[in-house]
């Protein structure tokens, strides 16, 4: 360890811990400015640290052991503050290093117009693991497609678009062209065809596994009253952000999907661009392909309470751009409906499909 922690640390209001994997750096201040902790510790004397310290502001960056850490010093009887990296950065002094890390985290705690990030429950993380998990299968599975499409390109052969086109005409091409592709070539695509398989498998395995919890849960059935949404956006939903409780309005939390416009302002005048795409792209994405979904079936939009808004919009509007705006108005509706502990006004049945 380096320096021990001073007398007059008993005094001090704010303290910033910089996580790492095996230490934590802390920097403290007292309530009037004082530089009054200056500490490394090991991970594992985390509690020990903490049981001399009295009741302060912790802040920390939002990071994998965050959530953790912050259960863990609020347990104590601190109060923790998670703060997104990007709001940290402003207030980091001089060159980068675990120190002045920990003082810019400790400086931006005590802005009191700062937005921190809610503090996850252990069921929270637990079903965001499970979302990434499916995340990383499919991405694997697409790869997989992608490298047979590839392949078999190379002998000549293509296929229409689209992972059932894939799926239902492979095997029988690969009988009929039998005397194009040569025996080990074949073989080749039909493990990684194998290997598409048991993806396909696990994939099923955690999206039912997904959709029992969502089944459940009270807010994720609250959720799935919104046309578009399924078990796998109601439960991605949650896993992010619980109840709302960390934005003031729906329009905060589309800011946070990243689903506004980025806004370049100067001398008055106001330029609107694309969309930000900053926080969860996962989320995002999802969003974007539910509201694909409910623009692919225009029968049923009378029946929806933004449905007039909707076929105005689609009049004046490319199909992308007004698949962002609606995925916008379901970011904030999703808000509404987990601040306010009520569904959606529309019945569960006016789209066919959901995510």
């Amino acid at each position: 360890m380096t320096s021990k922690i001073r007398e007059d640390s008993v005094a001090a209001s704010v303290i910033g811990i910089d996580i790492g994997k095996e230490v934590f750096h802390l920097v403290g201040f007292s309530a009037d400015g004082r530089l009054v902790l200056r500490q490394k510790i090991k991970r594992l004397a985390l509690e020990a640290t903490f049981k001399k310290l009295p009741p302060c502001i912790i802040g920390m960056e939002a990071c994998l052991s965050a959530h953790f850490v912050s259960r863990t010093l609020r347990g104590m009887g601190f109060e923790p503050r998670i703060i997104p990296a990007i709001y940290v950065k402003p207030f980091n002094k001089g060159q980068k290093n675990d120190y002045n890390d920990a003082e810019a985290i400790a400086e931006a705690a005590l802005r009191p117009n700062l937005h921190t990030v809610s503090e996850k429950s252990q069921d929270q993380l637990d079903l965001q693991a499970l979302h990434r998990v499916r995340s990383r299968l499919v991405s694997r599975r697409t790869a997989t497609i992608n490298q047979i499409r590839a392949f078999l390109i190379e002998q000549g052969i293509t296929i229409r678009k689209g992972l059932r086109a894939v799926q239902n005409s492979l095997l029988a091409l690969l009988d009929e062209r039998r005397d194009e592709i040569s025996p080990r070539m074949r073989d080749i695509i039909l493990d990684l065809h194998d290997d598409w398989m048991r993806l396909d498998t696990r994939i099923e395995a955690i999206s039912q596994e997904i959709a029992e919890i969502g089944q459940g849960e009270a807010h994720c059935r609250a959720l799935r009253t919104i046309p578009g949404v399924g078990p796998v956006i109601s439960t991605a939903l949650v896993a992010a952000v619980g109840q709302g409780e960390a934005f003031d309005h729906g329009r905060d939390m589309a800011a946070w999907v990243g689903l506004v416009p980025r806004q370049y302002s100067t001398g008055g005048r106001t330029t609107l661009g694309r969309i930000s795409k900053r926080g969860s792209r996962y989320l995002r994405t999802l969003l974007i392909q539910a509201a694909k979904i409910i623009l692919m079936r225009p029968k049923k939009w009378p029946e929806l309470s933004f449905g007039a808004w909707l076929a105005e919009a689609d009049q004046r509007m490319h199909r992308n751009k007004l698949a962002v705006a609606l995925a916008n108005k379901l970011v904030r509706i999703a808000w509404a409906v987990l601040r306010y502990g009520r569904g959606f006004d529309a019945p569960r049945d006016t789209v066919a499909e959901a995510i």
